[in-house]
């Protein structure tokens, strides 16, 4: 399901990748590329689907193998950091729009008030819970414009009103032909059953 290696549309195109972890390999030979769209990332415990997106990301370099970014703009970056504890989850939205050029207030606005965060979103990242925290990254992520947005287990510790905006989100991104999504989890969720994938990447399961 994924684009060729030539598709003038391609953000990533990789090649012969390979990652090991305390000496245990992770993927090898490895080649995919990512276009317009969602693209689903499926691995087992353990398989460097987070490992993956940071190579996506270039805040990781695999063992071996080549990747070219092509994307001007990435946007893969998560509050739950502890770093972010004592900053206000408001104020680390307002940092994220203003190093992002195609930010979109007004799809901030929207997810705020889809996800419930508007009676959260002036307290310290230290106060939300896990699922709010990542409800903060959720927002940012859609209302970057990156070209290329990086998002792991998204659908992890979220209320099941979230799970539905979410979905909604995930299969219009699924529709789009100017930003790719990856998104990375154990398994698609059920909710995005029929949804149209622009490339899967199936990094397989522990024997």
């Amino acid at each position: 399901m994924n684009n060729g290696l030539d598709d003038p549309m391609n953000l990533i195109e990789a090649q012969q990748l390979k990652l090991s972890r305390g000496g245990v390999p992770l993927w090898h030979d490895l080649s995919f590329s990512v276009g317009p769209g969602l693209t689903f990332v499926r691995g087992g415990e353990g398989r460097g689907k987070s490992s993956l997106l940071q190579v996506m990301a270039g805040t990781m370099e695999p063992d071996s193998g080549t990747v070219r970014r092509l994307a001007r703009t990435t946007f893969h970056e998560s509050p739950a950091d502890p770093v972010h504890d004592a900053g206000v989850a408001s104020d680390w939205l307002a940092a994220r729009q203003a190093s992002l050029p195609g930010w979109d207030a007004g799809v901030a606005t929207g997810l705020i008030e889809g996800f419930g965060l508007a009676e959260h979103i002036h307290k310290p990242m230290y106060m939300l819970s896990t699922g709010s925290r990542r409800k903060v990254g959720l927002v940012a992520a859609a209302a970057s414009g990156a070209e290329l947005t990086l998002i792991d287990t998204p659908f992890a510790a979220l209320d099941t009103p979230s799970c539905r905006v979410l979905t909604q989100l995930l299969r219009e991104a699924a529709q789009g032909d100017r930003r790719a999504w990856v998104m990375a989890d154990y398994e698609l969720p059920a909710s995005l059953a029929g949804a149209r994938l622009a490339g899967l990447i199936d990094l397989g399961d522990w024997p």
